[in-house]
C-alpha cells in the first residue's frame, strides 16, 4: 500500500493528520507539486486527474480524494472514531465537514488560484485543458471567507470542538483549511477569539505536525 503525498498541499495534509490520529503508518511517495510532477505521465498513470493524494492498494486499485481515503481507513480501523460513533454524531460531523469544504476551503481555493500568477491558465487543480483565471472568483472567495469565519466563530463560542464534543474529521478539515488560506492571504481576524482558542488546541495535537 502506498500513499502518494505532497508537501504544502492541504488535501494530502488532511490524510496525514487523520492517519497520525489513528496511529496508522503507510508508505509515502512524495509528489513534487512545484515541479508539476502530479502532471507527469508516471503519476497520471496512477491518478489520471493529476491530483493528490492517491492511495494505491496492494492489488493495484487506487482510491483518490482525501475524504474517501480517510473513510477507507476509518472502516479498516474504527478506533478512535473520527467520523462519529452514533448516528447523530456521524450526521453532525458530515454536515460540518461539508460546510467547511464548501464555504471555507472553496473560498481559499478561489482566492488563491484566481489571483496567484503561478496559476495562470491553471485556475483549477489537477489535469484540465487551459483554465483561465477569473478575478471575480477571487473576489467571491473573499466574501465567502468572511461569512465562513463568522459562522465558525459563532459555532465555537461555547464549545471545544466543531462538530461534536470530541475532536473529529471536521476539525481536521477546518485546521488544514485555515492554515492553507494563509497562502491566499486570508486570515482570521483578531476579534475571533473562539477560533483562535480552537486553532491553538488543534495545532497543539501531535498529529498537526504530520
Amino acid at each position: 500500500m502506498k500513499l502518494y503525498d505532497a508537501a504544502f498541499a492541504p488535501s494530502p495534509r488532511r490524510v496525514r493528520i487523520f492517519l497520525a490520529e489513528k496511529a496508522i503508518e503507510v508508505e509515502r511517495v512524495v509528489v513534487d507539486l512545484r515541479q508539476n510532477e502530479q502532471l507527469s505521465d508516471p503519476y497520471l498513470a496512477i491518478n489520471p486527474r493529476g491530483a493528490v493524494p492517491a492511495l494505491e492498494l496492494d492489488d493495484g486499485e487506487v482510491i483518490c480524494e482525501s475524504a474517501a481515503i480517510c473513510r477507507y481507513f476509518e472502516a479498516l480501523q474504527p478506533e478512535p472514531p473520527l467520523f462519529g460513533r452514533t448516528p447523530l454524531d456521524i450526521g453532525r460531523i458530515e454536515s460540518w465537514t461539508r460546510r467547511i469544504e464548501s464555504d471555507g476551503y472553496a473560498a481559499a481555493v478561489y482566492a488563491f488560484r484566481n489571483a496567484h500568477p503561478a496559476f495562470e491558465n491553471r485556475a483549477a487543480p489537477g489535469k484540465w485543458p487551459a483554465m483561465p483565471q477569473i478575478p471575480e472568483l477571487g473576489a467571491r472567495g473573499l466574501i465567502m471567507w468572511g461569512a465562513f469565519v463568522d459562522a465558525l466563530e459563532s459555532r465555537l463560542g461555547d464549545r471545544d470542538w466543531i462538530a461534536t464534543d470530541t475532536y473529529s474529521f471536521a476539525d481536521i478539515t477546518a485546521l488544514v483549511t485555515i492554515d492553507f488560506a494563509r497562502a491566499a492571504k486570508l486570515s482570521i481576524p483578531e476579534k475571533c477569539r473562539a477560533i483562535a482558542r480552537w486553532h491553538a488546541a488543534a495545532s497543539a495535537r501531535p498529529s498537526a505536525a504530520a
